[in-house]
């Protein structure tokens, strides 16, 4: 009667050998299998899970009470057809009877990818160097595609490991809205309004921050100036054009800009040749940039002494432009692209006056800006080896700069204002820092690699007293030489030296 309670050889319940055990030990011999641990592979790492943890559950009874049915039904006439087939029968195989909680299971693996997963890292602004760092790539646990071989291991009484699936998470690319929201936090730290435009002259993406609203045009309408003359001359400027550009573009000359309308004009008549001027920013698309009167001209009764535009006729205009010049970041970013793509022979400027203006004179126009080495807003925020093409340009409550930085890692446009109009008179060591910085957190964007570790004030300080040293040295050897030094004099016609003598629009 004993060996009737034993299971016969080769009996299975659930894929667990149970031969010659009772009903006790055979139940717990397949309980045993069943709540051994399971193992999660995550790349390099094995993690146990308990299989009570996940809600499994085995119908022991039921698979001990087949198992009795059929060895009882086995045992009177089993030895019997054994002997005939002169072969022992195949064992019987009892089917394993589970069940878990999917939900359990599923929130069990996510905590073990939320410890083991290491996602990509989106690119970061470092407030510490002010420079930017790229994503980083990353790993993480494809939950939903792990769970057909974690459930398999479950529902096995050996090899009980499941490989996680675990798929490479790409970092997000460096985006220009990291620039902006680093741009945003300064200006946060400005008393005034600022209006900024950038745009990757690669890939044509750009970012603005007021800037669509109407701003003063000073010494900046000088661009369009540039391009305007180059465009109604037939060949070369001679040298006398050249000078004046030269005196324009390197001491911002509001005298030499003005003959300079009467270039564009073919005639000794300033304000025609602003007309024409603001005609040729009207082609451009430029739609709120115009100069109703020359630089240091008086209203006459015979012009329009300002213009109505999109931009100042907005009911929430918050800034005060000079009536006679305006213009917005956007705009003069825009001509500044126009240019750019013009010196690389496309863009719009040649499909709008084909024939008229040249790859040659478009280049010619950013060289004659890099030669401007005052105004040092964009510059002081790059190496001082990255070419600008620049025209700064300031009043009493608005310091800018507008430019095109021909840099290692991209070349951009940036142009920028800073505008106090509810003061009398915007101090530069005030604006000219957080302008400086502003320079250089778009730099550092553009040039991430490699980016621009000179703080601008250590900058200005070492170029400074650079000036100082050479001014010095001259004075000296003039006094060697039993010389007078003059003491430098701004000309008269020079519409900017320092924003703290600047008392007019320009």
């Amino acid at each position: 009667m004993r060996a009737r309670e034993l299971m016969p050889p080769g009996m299975g319940i659930a894929g667990v050998d149970v031969s010659g055990l009772n009903r006790e030990a055979a139940a717990a011999r397949v309980t045993e299998q069943y709540f051994s641990p399971i193992y999660l592979i995550h790349k390099t790492e094995s993690v146990p899970i308990n299989p009570a943890d996940v809600g499994f559950t085995i119908d022991i009874d039921g698979m001990m009470e087949k198992a009795e049915t059929y060895k009882a039904e086995q045992d009177v006439w089993r030895g019997f057809v054994e002997f005939l087939l002169d072969r022992p029968l195949a064992a019987a195989q009892i089917e394993l009877r589970a069940t878990h909680d999917r939900d359990t299971l599923m929130q069990q693996v996510q905590t073990v990818a939320d410890i083991l997963d290491e996602p990509a890292v989106s690119p970061q602004f470092a407030s510490i160097s002010d420079s930017y760092e790229a994503g980083q790539v990353g790993f993480v646990t494809d939950v939903a595609a792990s769970l057909p071989d974690i459930e398999a291991a479950l529902y096995r009484p050996v090899e009980r490991e499941a490989e996680l699936v675990v798929v490479e998470q790409e970092a997000t690319a460096l985006s220009m809205d990291l620039l902006k929201e680093n741009i945003e936090r300064q200006l946060q730290g400005f008393d005034g309004i600022g209006s900024v435009f950038v745009l990757d002259l690669e890939t044509g993406e750009e970012i603005g921050i007021n800037a669509d609203m109407a701003i003063s045009g000073l010494s900046i309408l000088k661009i369009g100036i540039f391009l305007e003359t180059y465009r109604v001359l037939d060949g070369p400027p001679n040298e006398y054009v050249q000078n004046l550009l030269h005196e324009t573009a390197v001491r911002s000359s509001n005298f030499d800009a003005n003959l300079l309308l009467h270039v564009i004009a073919g005639a000794d008549n300033t304000y025609l040749g602003a007309e024409l001027l603001t005609k040729s920013f009207e082609q451009l698309g430029l739609v709120n940039t115009f100069m109703a009167i020359p630089y240091d001209a008086p209203v006459v009764a015979s012009r329009p002494s300002t213009f109505m535009t999109p931009a100042n006729s907005r009911p929430d205009l918050i800034t005060i432009p000079d009536p006679a010049r305006q213009t917005t970041a956007e705009d003069m970013g825009t001509l500044l692209s126009m240019i750019y793509y013009c010196s690389k022979g496309g863009g719009a400027l040649m499909a709008i006056h084909p024939g008229e203006i040249t790859q040659q004179e478009c280049q010619a126009i950013i060289d004659l800006m890099v030669e401007n080495v005052e105004g040092n807003l964009i510059r002081f925020g790059v190496p001082e080896d990255v070419p600008v093409s620049h025209k700064h340009g300031w009043d009493s409550v608005t310091h800018g700069d507008a430019g095109i930085v021909l840099s290692p890692g991209r070349d951009y446009v940036i142009v920028y204002y800073l505008h106090q109009p509810q003061s009398d008179f915007l101090v530069s060591e005030y604006s000219f820092p957080i302008l400086w910085d502003i320079s250089r957190a778009a730099y550092n964007y553009f040039n991430y690699e490699h980016p621009n570790t000179e703080l601008p004030q250590d900058r200005a300080e070492r170029e400074a007293a650079a000036r100082a040293a050479a001014e010095a040295a001259a004075e000296e050897a003039a006094a060697e030489e039993g010389e007078g030094v003059e003491t430098a004099v701004p000309d008269s016609n020079t519409d900017e030296q320092s924003p703290t003598d600047a008392t007019q629009g320009n």
